[in-house]
């Protein structure tokens, strides 16, 4: 494979890519029912990047990412009877961790209400107190 290749890089966003050297591979026996297949062969794929240790990440990134996700990302699949199609989804699913912890998302700017809705407030409770009032007994005066 040559250098700089996009198959020997995870994909992450725009502005990041991780290469697999960093990510540790994990390969073992899918449980659950499918005979000998699933009982022989290893398609099941575990990921793990340590993102505390990472030098493809940012100071700012490696902050983020370790105090969303902790120093170790971990992913995994088990869905397919394919090593290969596991090992893309393991990665689709880190890949999508990773982007969802770097998400910053805008500052909210806090809204006040509408005179419209003020007004239907407070039509809504007087409304209200007066079905209350007449809920009441009559006064004997």
């Amino acid at each position: 494979m040559p250098e700089g290749d996009a198959r020997d890089v995870l994909r992450v966003g725009p502005t990041l890519s991780i290469p697999l050297a960093e990510i540790t591979f994990r390969y073992e026996t899918s449980g659950g029912a499918g005979g000998q297949h699933a009982n022989r062969s290893h398609t099941r794929v575990e990921l793990s990047f340590d993102a505390g240790a990472s030098p493809s990440l940012s100071e700012a990134q490696r902050e983020r990412i370790v105090t969303k996700l902790g120093n170790v990302v971990a992913a995994g699949a088990a869905d397919s009877r394919s090593q290969t199609r596991n090992r893309e989804l393991a990665l689709d699913r880190l890949a999508r961790k990773l982007r969802d912890a770097l998400h910053v998302d805008p500052p909210r700017r806090p809204t006040r209400p509408s005179k419209a809705s003020i007004r239907r407030r407070l039509d809504a409770k007087r409304q209200v107190g007066q079905r209350k009032q007449l809920r009441k007994p009559p006064t004997t005066d």
